[in-house]
Order: structure tokens, then C-alpha cells, then sequence
């Protein structure tokens, strides 16, 4: 994240504070080895902490801020230009009407993590951010790369939120602000306060840990683990949690990954405790540096292991293509994607990534097509 001024470039550390950035050092675990959860006498849950929250499964110690702007700026990792790689961003050929209410689960992916879900009646945003920047600063911070195909005055009522943690690229002022008081929002534990001060009646968020649920509107609502971290300033990291999310609606079932690294164990006890999952949406992107950003944001064969670990039918790649938060190429996560997929690393299911505005019904049949 820079700011041009008579041609130099400087920082802007407090920006920093939205980035990918793995603050614990590299995790050497592979899908498959399980690690070992930390031992605990303690009666709160193991993931809680006297100040916030913490993984369970890697070392939360070791990296910060500065430590990412020597890697970024002073590092020998070659950073690939997604300015100039735009022309690679699929888009649909034409938006459609997200207004009708299908006959089938349908899933729109408006870019990153937000998707908007559509079942019987009733719609859930996903970690939804619309905005031109994804930054605490209107003038700097990771830019939109894609074109904004669907705003919120294009979207249908929205029944329900799910934030998966707070970091701005996931929890966007100006599109919450502009959501309102008409959603209800899902939120892990010590969020709730920011959608308070932001104006959002109390009574419409629901702060939860780790798998608890709710039961609304016939819908059954579970926040599950992830491997992640939060903060949204300099000093409070880890104060607030972050999850997943699943969703149950009549005859459909959604996971929701949110952000997050692998780890053997987290992704297995989801499926062993909530069962198989129609669609699941699965981050593939932001993950180079490897050594850097392994512990916090899976690469595609990782994303493959969630898949598999919790046993989705169809699964679709998102946290790529929108906005540059790390290094590798801009549609490297795709084409990684889709070769392991070739390879035969899938269990069960489908793997597959959509178009900016892309749309998909459940079970699969068509796909708007991109405009490449």
C-alpha cells in the first residue's frame, strides 16, 4: 500500500493493518499431519485467551507489520504487477437481474469474499465489501482490480450477513453502512461493538464463538474454526475472533471459509461435527510469500485439502481476482486451481472458480460465461 507523491513512494503504516500479513512464523505442517493442539487446564476454551483469541494449531508469534515491509520492499520475493495484469480478470458478458427469486440455491460471486446466496426466499451476504478501496484510507490501500458488477442498490432484500473477521478487505464500512439496519448480522465474538458504534441496532448482530448457532427464519446458522487472526488498528490484534460459516436452509447446505490457513485438524472436525456440505466457498488466493503467508491464507492444493477435508459436493475458489494483497500472479490461483483438479486431487465433488458476477445454481448446470 503506497502513496504517489512527487514520484516517491511512501508507506502508510497504519494501512498496513488490513493486509494478509501472517504474524506468527511459518507453519512447516502439510496437509495430512496433523498437528498437536496446545495442552490447556484452563476452563474457557483452549482458542480463548486474557486478551483475545488465538490459533490453535500454529505459533501466533514472530512476524508484525515491519517485518512485512522489510519482506515487501527490501525482500529478494519477486511481487507480480496485477495493475498490468487486468486483462486477465474474467468478467460476465452481461449482468443479470439479481431480483427474481430462483427455483434453485444460486450463488453470485460479486468479487473476493463476498458472494450473495439465494434459496427460497431468502438471501445471505458473504463478508461483504463493495467499496473502491479495501483500506481504513479513501486515497490509498489495495485498489479494485475488477470492474464493481453488481452495487448494493443491485442486490435483492438482504436477510443475513456473515463476517468471518474484521480485517478491512473483509469488513467494509461504507458497504455495511450502506446494508444498514436491514440484514441481520452473524459476527464472531468481539465484533459486535464495531456494527454498534457504525449505528446498526444491537438487536440486529449476533456475536458467536466457535460452534454455537442460531436458528432464524428457518435457516440454521453455525460459526466454525478457522486459522486466522484479526485486528484493524496498530495495537489490537487478536482481540477479536474470526470463523467460518455454515448455513443450513431446508434442503441446502453452505460453508463459508471466510480467511484462513490449513491445518489437519480444524477442517476435519467441521465435517465430523456438521456432516458433508453441498457448496463450500474456499479462499485460493493471497498466499505468496509462501514462507510469509502460509500460516494465515491457503494456497490452491491447501484449499483442495479443505475441500476434500470437509467433504464438500461443490466448491467454489474466491479471495483472488479483486484486490492485490500478496505476490503471486494475478490469475496463478485459477490455473493452479484447475491443474491439481486435472491431477486428480479432488475426493469427491467439483472445484471451480466464476467469472466477477459469475452465477451459479445448485446442483450445477449452468454458469454464466465470462467475458474474457
Amino acid at each position: 500500500m503506497i502513496l504517489l507523491c512527487g514520484g516517491i513512494r511512501f508507506t502508510l503504516l497504519f494501512s498496513l493493518v488490513l493486509l494478509p500479513v501472517s504474524a506468527c512464523q511459518a507453519n512447516d505442517t502439510e496437509p495430512g499431519t496433523p498437528p498437536q493442539a496446545p495442552d490447556t487446564t484452563e476452563s474457557r476454551p483452549p482458542h480463548h485467551t486474557d486478551t483475545g483469541f488465538r490459533n490453535l494449531y500454529v505459533d501466533d508469534e514472530g512476524k508484525n507489520v515491519f517485518s512485512y515491509l522489510r519482506m515487501r520492499w527490501f525482500g529478494d520475493d519477486p511481487y507480480a504487477d496485477h495493475n498490468e495484469e487486468r486483462d486477465q480478470i474474467r468478467v460476465v458478458e452481461q449482468a443479470t437481474p439479481l431480483t427474481e427469486t430462483p427455483d434453485r440455491p444460486t450463488v453470485t460471486w460479486l468479487g473476493h469474499s463476498t458472494f450473495l446466496i439465494r434459496h427460497q426466499g431468502r438471501t445471505l451476504l458473504t463478508d461483504p465489501i463493495l467499496s473502491y478501496r479495501a483500506s481504513p484510507l479513501a486515497f490509498a490501500g489495495p485498489e479494485r482490480l475488477a470492474p464493481l458488477v453488481y452495487d448494493v442498490p443491485d442486490l435483492p432484500a438482504v436477510d443475513w450477513v456473515v463476517i468471518s473477521h474484521n480485517h478491512y478487505d473483509h469488513l467494509d464500512t461504507d458497504t455495511i453502512r450502506a446494508l444498514g439496519n436491514g440484514p441481520r448480522y452473524f459476527v464472531p465474538l468481539g465484533v459486535k461493538a464495531w456494527f454498534v458504534d457504525l449505528g446498526i441496532d444491537p438487536v440486529r448482530v449476533e456475536e458467536m464463538d466457535w460452534w454455537e448457532s442460531r436458528t432464524t427464519d428457518g435457516a440454521t446458522i453455525t460459526a466454525t474454526p478457522t486459522q486466522h487472526w484479526s485486528s484493524r488498528g496498530l495495537t489490537d490484534r487478536y482481540q477479536t475472533l474470526w470463523a467460518a460459516w455454515r448455513l443450513d436452509l431446508a434442503d441446502f447446505s453452505l460453508w463459508f471459509g471466510g480467511d484462513t490457513g490449513y491445518n489437519s485438524v480444524q477442517f476435519k472436525e467441521t465435517f465430523e461435527r456438521l456432516g458433508p456440505v453441498d457448496m463450500a466457498l474456499i479462499p485460493i488466493g493471497a498466499y505468496a510469500p509462501r514462507w510469509f503467508m502460509k500460516n494465515n491464507h491457503v494456497n490452491p492444493e491447501e484449499a483442495i485439502a479443505i475441500h476434500n477435508d470437509i467433504r464438500s459436493r461443490l466448491s467454489i475458489g474466491m479471495h483472488w481476482s479483486t484486490f492485490q494483497l500478496s505476490a503471486e500472479p494475478l490469475d496463478e490461483p485459477r490455473q493452479r486451481l484447475e491443474a491439481q483438479v486435472r491431477y486428480g486431487a479432488l475426493n469427491q465433488g467439483r472445484f471451480l472458480t466464476l467469472p466477477i458476477g459469475g452465477t451459479i445454481t445448485y446442483p450445477p448446470e449452468t454458469i454464466i460465461k465470462p467475458m474474457l
